[in-house]
C-alpha cells in the first residue's frame, strides 16, 4: 500500500466541530420535500451536514420523555415537520350557503397566492383604486381523502453527485486506511439515506369535509387583498380550497418511534464525529469535508425550492386538476362589486351588494335600486341621461350616480367580454 497522501504534513483540519452544525438549516429544508418528489426518499444516501439540527427537528414529533429531555422544547406535528402548516387564507363568505369563515385554512392561502400571481385583463373604464377579480370555475370535485400523485423534477438526477462523491470519498479513504474518515463518511451516508426514508415513507393526503346531502352550490368570495377571488362549484369543490388540508401520516403515530430511531442515529453521528474526525489523517479529514461541501451544495439547492409553489402545483395542478382561472383588473370597487355580481348570479343578489359596497347614502340607495333591478330583468347596463337626471337629485348629486352607473357599464361590458371568452 502505498503512502497516505499528506501524511508528512503537521497540519490538521479539525471538522468535527462543524460537521453536525453547519449547513443544518439548509439540511432540514431539504427534508421537507422528501414526501413530495417522486422517488426523493431513496436519493438520501450522501454524508449530509446538519445531523445534531436534523436529529433535533425529528425529535419535536416523537413521542417520549427521553426526547422531550434530550432537546427541550414544544413538540410538533407531522404537519409542521413537513412544512405543511402555512399561513392562514383570507376570510371566505359563501354565497348560496350563507356560510362565513373569518379565516380560511393554508390551503386557501395558497390559491389566493396563485390567484395574485396571475397577470389580469384589464377591463376599461375609470380608474382609482384597482382591484383584481379572479374567476376560478372548480370543475372538478376532490375525493373526501386522497393521495395526490407525487411531482416529477430533475432532482433526482443531481442527487446522484452527492451520492457518488460520498462513496467515492469513502472508498478512497479505506484504500489508505484511515478507517476514522471512513467510518464516519459511511455513518453520515446510514444515517442521512435512513432519515429519508422513513420520513419519505410519511403518506401525504389531502383530506377536505364531505357537504351534507342536498348542500347547495358552493359558490363564495374570498375576500384578499386588493384581490376578490370567485368561487364557482359544487360545495365539496369549494370546501376543498377553504377548509382541506394537506397532511402527512405515518404507521408509528403516534409515538412515531422509526423517526425518534433515526434522531438517535444522527445524535450518534454527531457525537461520533465530535470524537473521531480530529484522530483521521490530513487526507481523511480532507476526504470528509469534501463529502461535506459537496452535499451541502446540494441541500442548500433545494432548500431554495420555493415551498410554497410546491405545494401550489401540488393543490392546482393535482388535487384541483386545474381548474379554469381568469383575473381582471377593474378601476374601482363600484366596477368591481358589478362585475362580482354578474360573475356569481346570486338568488339574493341585494345582499351580496351590500356586504360589498355597504354605502347606504341616497345616491347610492339610488344606483344599487337600478343595478338590482337590471339584474332581475335581465337587461343590459347600458344608461341613459334619463337614468340619473330624473328631477330628485341636485347637480352634484346627479353627476355621482352617473359616475356609478358608469362604473357598472364597464362592468357590465367587461363581463360580457369574459362570457365571450368562455
Amino acid at each position: 500500500m502505498s503512502s497516505i497522501p499528506l501524511s508528512g504534513s503537521k497540519f490538521t483540519l479539525d471538522a468535527s466541530g462543524v460537521a453536525g452544525f453547519f449547513g443544518g438549516d439548509e439540511a432540514v429544508s431539504a427534508m421537507t420535500i422528501v414526501h413530495v418528489y417522486q422517488g426523493r426518499k431513496w436519493l438520501g444516501w450522501y454524508n449530509s451536514p446538519g445531523s445534531y439540527l436534523i436529529a433535533k427537528k425529528c425529535s419535536q414529533l416523537a413521542n417520549s420523555r427521553f426526547w422531550d429531555g434530550s432537546f427541550p422544547g414544544v413538540n410538533t406535528n407531522a404537519a409542521t415537520l413537513g412544512g405543511l402548516d402555512g399561513s392562514k387564507g383570507p376570510q371566505f363568505k359563501g354565497i348560496e350557503s350563507g356560510s362565513i369563515l373569518p379565516e380560511t385554512g393554508p390551503l386557501a392561502s395558497l390559491m389566493a397566492k396563485e390567484c395574485q400571481m396571475e397577470r389580469g385583463i384589464d377591463v376599461p373604464g375609470r380608474k382609482t383604486q384597482p382591484v383584481g377579480v379572479t374567476i376560478v370555475d372548480l370543475h372538478y370535485t376532490p375525493d373526501a381523502t386522497t393521495t395526490p400523485k407525487q411531482l416529477t423534477k430533475y432532482t433526482s438526477v443531481f442527487a446522484f453527485i452527492p451520492m457518488s462523491v460520498s462513496i467515492g470519498t469513502c472508498i478512497a479513504s479505506a484504500l489508505f486506511e484511515d478507517w476514522y474518515s471512513f467510518s464516519m463518511i459511511l455513518l453520515g451516508i446510514v444515517a442521512n439515506g435512513l432519515s429519508c426514508l422513513v420520513l419519505g415513507s410519511g403518506n401525504f393526503t389531502f383530506s377536505h369535509p364531505i357537504p351534507a346531502p342536498g348542500a347547495p352550490r358552493g359558490d363564495g368570495l374570498l375576500l384578499a387583498d386588493n384581490n376578490t377571488i370567485v368561487l364557482l362549484g359544487q360545495e365539496g369543490a369549494v370546501n376543498s380550497i377553504t377548509r382541506g388540508k394537506f397532511s402527512l401520516n405515518f404507521d408509528s403515530e403516534t409515538e412515531y418511534r422509526n423517526i425518534g430511531i433515526c434522531s438517535s442515529i444522527l445524535t450518534t453521528q454527531c457525537i461520533a464525529q465530535l470524537l473521531l474526525i480530529p484522530q483521521a489523517t490530513l487526507f481523511g479529514q480532507i476526504m470528509f469535508l469534501a463529502s461535506l461541501a459537496v452535499s451541502f451544495a446540494y441541500t442548500s439547492w433545494l432548500s431554495s425550492f420555493d415551498k410554497s409553489e410546491i405545494q401550489r402545483r401540488l393543490l392546482v395542478d393535482v388535487v384541483l386538476k386545474r381548474p379554469l382561472m381568469t383575473k381582471y383588473m377593474l378601476g374601482t370597487r363600484t366596477t368591481m362589486a358589478v362585475f362580482v355580481l354578474l360573475a356569481l348570479n346570486p338568488s339574493n343578489p341585494a345582499k351580496v351588494l351590500d356586504d360589498l359596497l355597504p354605502n347606504d347614502t341616497k345616491v347610492w340607495k339610488s344606483w344599487k335600486s337600478i343595478i338590482l333591478s337590471r339584474l332581475q330583468d335581465g337587461e343590459k347596463m347600458h344608461f341613459e341621461p334619463g337614468d340619473w337626471n330624473d328631477g330628485s337629485f341636485n347637480g352634484s348629486e346627479s353627476t355621482l350616480l352617473m359616475t356609478l352607473l358608469g362604473d357598472a357599464q364597464a362592468a357590465y361590458d367587461g363581463y360580457c367580454d369574459h362570457q365571450k371568452l368562455h
